[in-house]
């Protein structure tokens, strides 16, 4: 996503600082790894081991600290990014 929609948009389009976009952006993509069973190693398999009985329940936890870093993100983007 930071390669595909950042350096078009971001940074040819907009002006923006390659470098803060691509580390924000990184940081970022973590925000939707949280919020999906897409990564096994934090949302799948401590479900596994802890036998919990719903299979969501760690995804289901980290929702807001996932969408509260993600907020972050966005300010930092924001002020960060575009900074002449």
């Amino acid at each position: 996503m930071t390669a595909g929609i950042g350096l078009p948009l971001i940074v040819q389009k907009f002006g923006g600082d390659p470098t803060v976009m691509a580390a924000i952006g990184m940081l970022s993509g973590f925000c939707g790894t949280l919020m999906t069973p897409m990564a096994a190693n934090f949302n799948i398999v401590p479900t596994a081991l802890l036998e919990l009985p719903d299979e969501n329940a760690v995804i289901k936890v980290q929702i807001p600290t996932a969408l509260m870093l993600l907020g972050a993100n966005i300010l930092l983007m924001n002020f960060l990014v575009f900074r002449r």
